[in-house]
């Protein structure tokens, strides 16, 4: 069993970043590939980007490349999603989410453990 627990969220102008933190309790949280989902009102919850259990792959949604960084700190039990040049679209709320399969997933179905969201507010 994983817990996970997002924070970071809030209300930033168009242009601007945020960093989103999610923890993780448990010794095991090396083992698991981690990914950031959205969802906003309305629309089902996308895929945003994943890390393998290392750290030395990542993947990201066309939505966020070059303006979105996942990284990991498996010392500390953390997964980090760094976002910047924010948009009114990029508007939601925001879940990490561990797989244990670590097949770099990125499908909601394919993850184990979620988190219970972030609220990001990008206002334009």
């Amino acid at each position: 069993q994983v817990q996970l627990v997002e924070s970071g969220g809030g209300l930033v102008q168009a242009g601007g970043s945020l960093r989103l933190s999610c923890v993780a309790n448990g010794r095991t949280f090396g083992n698991y590939g981690m990914g950031w989902f959205r969802q906003a009102p309305g629309k089902e919850r996308e895929f945003v980007a994943v890390i393998s259990w290392g750290g030395s792959r990542t993947y990201y949604a066309d939505s966020v490349k070059g303006r979105f960084t996942i990284s990991r700190d498996n010392a500390k039990n953390t997964v980090y999603l760094q976002m910047s040049s924010l948009k009114p679209e990029d508007t939601a709320v925001y879940y990490c989410a561990a797989d244990s399969k670590r097949t770099m997933a990125s499908r909601p179905y394919e993850y184990d453990y979620w988190g219970q969201g972030t609220q990001v507010t990008v206002s334009s």
